[in-house]
């Protein structure tokens, strides 16, 4: 069946070898009111063999999304006009030509933003060309009976006969393209540069580091792999991408960002926010923490020992440290689950390294009035001490009892305790010989890493993330703690292998 344009002043027909796309009325009754109207033709109603071609639409063609300027089509040369109105189109013409330039330039920019846009500023404005120098034609031809020779030199290449121009005409016809061309490029690149993309993180290293913690987007992608067979239940409960949830979900634990600034830079609500957290620390709990927090092997250990413990601590098993988290509501359900009083506002929590700043263990979360000794008995970290380990401590810890016991050796490092698991007095730098110094500020710097890369273990801790689930009693926090030492451990070590 052919079909013909029902815009008045249109006539593009549907005939073998065409490339132009002919739409349906909606069926939406709100949207096909609008299209009506966008028509103007006064009391006239579509029927089921109406149609719309693709050159009334921005883009060529028509847009489903609400949000687009091509939901309802915009692109229209004016209708025939009456014999005595025909000499006031003619002078008017080149006025609707530069209007319509504009809302060209204008709604591609806003497609390009929006993700659907295509360069089409060029095809547009050959089309209005070719519009308003078929309207001056016609104008002519009924004043003198006859063709005139048409306003665009050319015209001869989209079918018309050959006609005289100004010489300067093509010349800024042909700046003003390179010029919107060269504008288009620029605003796209400067969006692809701000844009949250996969496009954008892919070939920025730094980029990655800076909003996940993690080293590239090599390491971003296999997380993601890893993480994928167990995010396929959340596409239908969340409007983001995989790529997305990750990404936002990192920025939550690397910069530790407002739940209301990530709603805004992902374009959703709050409580998606919160729900795509949860969500994910979820999974990466179940998935990443049993495989990267572990505890290595003596043997393992001793061949990776960084050259800073070779002399001085050959034995050295872990480096441990224990610190608290602030939570934004006192006596809220995390002190309730562990006993504490409601007045406590504190998580305590203890952290064991390997020499080489690897994660080989974290508690669970204890009220912050908690003693070092009773944390450490309860969490289970003494009961992975070999006997011979010497277990090292940037600060005077309460263990070294309860070390000994299992026939380990705590050893103190930092400036408030001596070498010994006494924790004597402090020793002046000047009185510490350069293998004791390189010892302190190595165990220094694996003791800060994990939390100097995700800021949101420096509290305080938002009330979304301090329940705990009924069947477990296990915190939320407390799997984000586990997930902030797994995602840590796929990072560079404080002590690279040699």
């Amino acid at each position: 069946m052919v079909h013909t344009c029902v815009v008045a002043g249109c006539r593009n027909r549907r005939i073998p070898g065409t490339s132009l796309s002919f739409y349906r009325f909606p069926r939406d009754p709100d949207r096909k009111q609008r299209w009506i109207a966008a028509v103007n033709r006064e009391g006239w109603l579509p029927n089921d063999g109406s149609r719309l071609c693709s050159t009334h639409f921005i883009s060529g063609k028509q847009v489903k999304n609400p949000r687009s300027p091509d939901y309802v089509p915009s692109v229209f040369t004016s209708a025939p006009l009456s014999p005595e109105s025909e000499i006031k189109e003619e002078t008017a013409a080149f006025e609707i030509s530069d209007k319509q330039e504009a809302q060209v330039e204008a709604a591609n920019a806003l497609l390009f933003l929006q993700g659907q846009g295509r360069s089409v500023v060029d095809q547009r404005l050959s089309q209005v060309d070719h519009d308003v120098a078929q309207s001056a034609s016609s104008s002519s031809s009924s004043d003198n009976g006859e063709e005139s020779e048409p306003v665009s030199s050319d015209s001869k290449d989209r079918g018309g006969k050959p006609g005289k121009r100004s010489a300067a005409e093509p010349d800024n016809y042909e700046d003003m393209l390179k010029f919107l061309k060269k504008e288009n490029r620029a605003l796209r690149e400067s969006v692809d540069k701000m844009s949250l993309s996969e496009t954008s993180f892919r070939n920025d290293a730094e980029k990655v580091r800076f909003y996940t913690g993690l080293p590239n987007y090599f390491v971003f992608e296999t997380v993601m792999w890893l993480l994928a067979p167990h995010m396929n239940g959340t596409k239908n409960m969340v409007k983001l991408s995989m790529f997305q949830q990750l990404l936002l979900t990192l920025m939550r634990l690397r910069l530790d960002l407002k739940n209301q600034d990530l709603a805004y830079r992902f374009g959703v609500k709050v409580g998606t926010v919160t729900r795509t957290v949860l969500r994910m620390v979820n999974v990466m709990s179940t998935t990443l923490v049993p495989t990267a927090v572990f505890w290595p092997s003596r043997a393992e250990l001793r061949k990776n020992l960084p050259a800073a413990l070779h002399s001085t601590y050959p034995d050295c098993a872990v480096i441990i440290d224990c610190f608290r988290v602030t939570l934004e509501k006192p006596g809220s359900e995390v002190n309730l689950l562990c006993g504490a009083s409601a007045g406590s506002n504190t998580l305590k929590y203890m952290i064991g390294m390997a020499p080489q700043g690897v994660v080989t263990f974290v508690s669970r979360g204890s009220p912050g009035s908690v003693s070092d000794k009773s944390l450490a008995e309860g969490c289970g970290f003494l009961g992975k001490l070999l006997p011979g380990d010497v277990v090292l401590a940037d600060k005077d810890l309460d263990i070294g009892e309860s070390v000994a016991a299992h026939g380990a050796l705590l050893k103190i490092t930092g400036c408030d305790g001596g070498e010994g698991s006494e924790g004597s007095e402090g020793v002046s730098l000047t009185d510490i010989s350069p293998e004791r110094l390189s010892v302190r500020r190595h165990v220094e710097r694996v003791v800060s890493m994990v939390k100097l890369r995700y800021s949101m273990l420096t509290g305080p801790v938002e009330v979304p993330f301090t329940a705990a689930e009924r069947s477990s009693n296990i915190f939320t926090f407390d799997k984000i703690v586990q997930v902030a030492c797994a995602l840590n451990n796929l990072c560079i070590s404080a002590a690279p292998l040699e």
